[in-house]
């Protein structure tokens, strides 16, 4: 289904006002594992990079925690 002039329109508007974006980049090959990785958990590319990232922020975090409790 396409998307009318209106509702393309309004999806660029969400995206421009609620969302950043950033471009990653990966040695050849490593985009085709990520994307089967993320279909086989039934994710979309961007929200399993979105998940690892904020996993990654959180393990961290926690981490310097234990750290600065020493």
């Amino acid at each position: 289904m396409t998307a009318t002039p209106a509702q393309r329109r309004a999806a660029d508007k969400h995206i421009k006002e609620k969302l950043d974006e950033f471009k990653v980049r990966v040695p050849k090959g490593d985009k085709e594992r990520i994307q089967v990785h993320a279909e086989a958990h039934k994710e979309s590319l961007n929200g399993f990079v979105t998940r690892a990232i904020n996993e990654t922020i959180e393990r961290d975090l926690s981490v310097m925690q234990v750290k600065d409790a020493d």
